[in-house]
């Protein structure tokens, strides 16, 4: 496995103490590594938020352009924006009778 030397801020190094001495991990690097996947799925998550508002932009615009379109109140904006990436709620699967 790869080494790589890195500096922490005090308050970092202290919370990575706390939790390995807490028995949440076995060491640092087990922590970090921890850290470094959550950042890596953040940046998935964000990517796909990214990619759904730039489908949503282009809906938009041809809206626009048909002249049709919705407008959406500025204080309903965030709302409206979180709506549009979460994810939809599945249906429960039926179970069939034998």
């Amino acid at each position: 496995m790869p080494t790589r030397n890195i500096s922490l801020t005090a308050e970092q190094d202290a919370f990575v103490e706390t939790i390995v001495e807490a028995g949440e991990y076995q060491n640092a690097s087990e922590a970090l590594r921890d850290a470094l996947r959550a950042l890596q799925q953040r940046r998935r998550e964000d990517a796909l938020r990214l990619q759904a508002l730039r489908a949503q932009i282009k809906l938009a615009a041809a809206a626009l352009d048909r002249g049709d379109a919705t407008e959406v109140a500025e204080d309903d904006l965030a709302g409206y924006l979180t709506s549009l990436t979460s994810a939809r709620p599945r249906k429960p699967r039926r179970k069939h009778a034998r």
